[in-house]
């Protein structure tokens, strides 16, 4: 897997009883619920994260969060030590959204000693985040099967932001006949349209102001399939165009890929099209997409 298995840097709670740190410290907490919704996180808790908590809650009755900075799913180069943590804020948060049990599993807990198995899904691989980040999916989707093996939620909730782990997760859960409804709710955005992301916070004033390009590309093609385009390249070429306009972009890809196969589209089909993309700004990574019909 991408990634070693080190420890997070240590992080101090108040009140370290707040928080549910073993599995069967979980499951026993758990059996005393009926319907419950999950949402995994790996915390810096933003109002993408938030959302779908209320919407676990609304739809579910109880709702459990999850915080783990995964670290198979990091590459040995990535930002898995620096990743934002804050677990007194975090906490502070789900309180008040009236989360009832949150899960913070240290390394340990989740991979221990003589760890040795993984979820693979092949395709995810060869394309898009698949691609410009290899072993990132099967660390994703080894750590959400395990996830909801120990919560077993009835529904669990993800944002659109991260599109292709979504089509991962689904697929997982479809192939596995895992009893959990996987539910995949809008991208929450800031104001300017920039896609709510814990990575955000690394941003400078000057590449924050410049990272709504992502959003303006995405809708500039979004409107040139609206006026007619159906062509994949003219719209890949749109989102190029209007990258290339903000110095300080520098694209990874521009995708205008079927939403089930992620593979790209020479004209959208009857499933409409997956616009997406992976830019740079600086050091700070930052993806987003937006789903178009036919």
């Amino acid at each position: 897997m991408g990634g070693a298995l080190a420890s997070a840097p240590p992080i101090y709670l108040v009140n370290p009883m707040d928080v549910i740190t073993t599995i069967e410290g979980f499951r026993t907490a758990r059996a005393g619920l009926g319907q419950l919704g999950l949402v995994p996180t790996m915390g810096y808790l933003h109002e993408g994260h938030l959302s779908l908590m209320r919407q676990a809650r609304r739809e579910c009755g109880a709702a459990a969060a999850s915080i783990f900075v995964n670290p198979t799913q990091f590459a040995p180069h990535e930002d898995f030590t620096r990743y934002p943590r804050d677990l007194e804020r975090d906490m502070r948060l789900l309180e008040a959204e009236g989360v009832d049990l949150v899960f913070v599993p240290e390394v340990g807990e989740m991979y221990p000693e003589g760890f040795g198995t993984a979820v693979v899904l092949p395709a995810a691989d060869e394309v898009l985040e698949g691609a410009a980040r290899p072993d990132h999916f099967r660390g994703v989707a080894t750590v959400v099967c395990k996830l909801l093996n120990i919560v077993q939620p009835t529904r669990a909730y993800f944002g659109q932001k991260d599109a292709q782990q979504t089509v991962v997760v689904r697929q997982m859960a479809r192939d596995l006949n895992m009893p959990t409804i996987i539910v995949v709710a809008p991208t929450v955005r800031e104001a300017d349209g920039l896609a709510m992301s814990s990575r955000n916070s690394y941003l400078t004033p000057e590449q924050r102001a410049a990272a709504t390009v992502l959003h303006r590309a995405l809708t500039a093609a979004r409107d040139l399939r609206a006026a007619g385009e159906r062509g994949g390249d003219a719209l890949r070429q749109r989102m190029a165009e209007v990258l290339a306009g903000e110095p300080l972009a520098r694209p990874e890809y521009v995708s205008a890929a079927d939403p089930l196969t992620l593979r790209e589209l020479d004209e959208i089909g009857p499933r409409g099209a997956l616009l997406s993309m992976a830019v740079r700004l600086g050091a700070v990574r930052l993806i987003d997409n937006l789903l178009v019909d036919l």
